[in-house]
């Protein structure tokens, strides 16, 4: 059973809705116990860190997350819920994040062109993560759907997974362990974005069919 957090993030319903319809077994919760106890667990995200965080804080939940991370539990990050796992966000003035990941948030340059970027940009996948369990049946190149005017900056290169060039190639994925965190959002991302959703339900053990 995958434990959809429910912080109050926009993009939630949406999030519920693809990972259902790719066969996933999850519940929407707030609650840190049954966080705890989830064999998996995925945190959606829209807006600021900075309100995100808040209201992480606010119920409690930032508090157990690294600790299940830390115990194991298969963990996917979307967009803010990416964001909010480093140790640090620029975003409307410095403030601490949950610091499972090293490294800061920070503002797409003004290179960029129009930020935020709305739309769809290609994930160039690390030869070393083209086999990972969370790519299969996802081309190197593929198409998706990004909202954001902040990116990860993470200092351990080796778990960056995917990149995606705009104004600077950013970590689009990252890949650590049990961790998996991509800035785009998979829900609104096609094909390519269910199947995302699909691997880590069949990844985590939490699918009632393969997709």
């Amino acid at each position: 059973m995958i434990a959809v957090i429910n912080y109050g993030a926009g993009n939630l319903p949406n999030v519920v809705r693809a990972l259902q319809r790719v066969g996933a077994e999850l519940t929407v919760t707030d609650d840190p116990h049954v966080i705890r106890s989830a064999q998996a667990i995925v945190l959606p995200g829209v807006g600021a860190t900075a309100d995100t965080m808040a209201s992480l804080r606010q119920l409690g939940i930032a508090a157990v997350l690294p600790e299940v991370v830390a115990s194991g539990t298969p963990f996917l990050g979307i967009c803010v819920g990416m964001q909010v796992l480093l140790s640090e966000s620029e975003e409307f003035g410095p403030h601490p994040c949950l610091d499972i990941i090293r490294g800061t948030v920070r503002r797409l340059p003004e290179s960029a062109g129009k930020i935020p970027q709305i739309g769809w940009n290609q994930m160039q996948i690390a030869p070393a993560f083209r086999t990972h369990p969370l790519f299969a049946g996802i081309p190197d190149g593929a198409d998706v759907y990004f909202v954001h005017s902040y990116y990860c900056d993470v200092a351990d290169p080796a778990i960056i997974a995917a990149r995606t060039d705009y104004g600077l190639p950013f970590p689009s994925v990252i890949i650590h362990h049990r961790l998996a965190a991509v800035q785009f959002h998979p829900e609104k991302s096609g094909e390519y974005g269910l199947r995302l959703l699909a691997n880590f339900a069949n990844w985590s053990g939490a699918s009632a069919r393969r997709a």
